[in-house]
């Protein structure tokens, strides 16, 4: 919930943010193709995609229209934010840490942040109009 009061405080007093988990620990990453890939998830990573699976099902296929990877689109949406300095990443790979520069070159355009807020609606706007009843 940090968009409501932390990324607008640091933004007006010109404070950079670096998002630590910006794949949410994975789920954001493609977790449902690696799993349909073979991929074994731990039991509390099985839990928590059975648990956002409807979310992960629209997020995957969002990135799935966009040509890009889920990975790599997850990095631009928080580079879009102009409050992020630049998000924590931890490749085990090679390949991952140059996938991750893909999400430099990534442009969301309205239409896509539309979306993007549709998949994972925020938490009703600015504060402290989003606390009200």
């Amino acid at each position: 919930m940090i968009e409501l009061e932390v990324l607008p405080a640091c933004q007006a007093y010109g404070l950079g943010v670096i998002p630590w988990s910006p794949l949410a620990g994975g789920l954001l990453g493609g977790v449902l193709e690696k799993i349909e890939k073979g991929r074994r998830a731990s039991e509390d990573m099985q839990k928590r995609i059975e648990e956002k699976r409807p979310k992960l099902e629209q997020w995957e296929a969002f990135c799935r229209d966009l040509g890009e990877q889920p990975a790599d689109v997850a990095l631009a949406w928080l580079l879009h934010n102009p409050a992020v300095t630049a998000p924590i990443i931890g490749p085990r790979t090679l390949d991952q840490l140059t996938g991750s520069l893909r999400a430099l070159e990534i442009k969301l355009d309205e239409a896509a942040l539309k979306k993007l807020d549709e998949i994972f609606p925020g938490p009703g706007g600015p504060a402290p109009e989003a606390y009200a009843w």
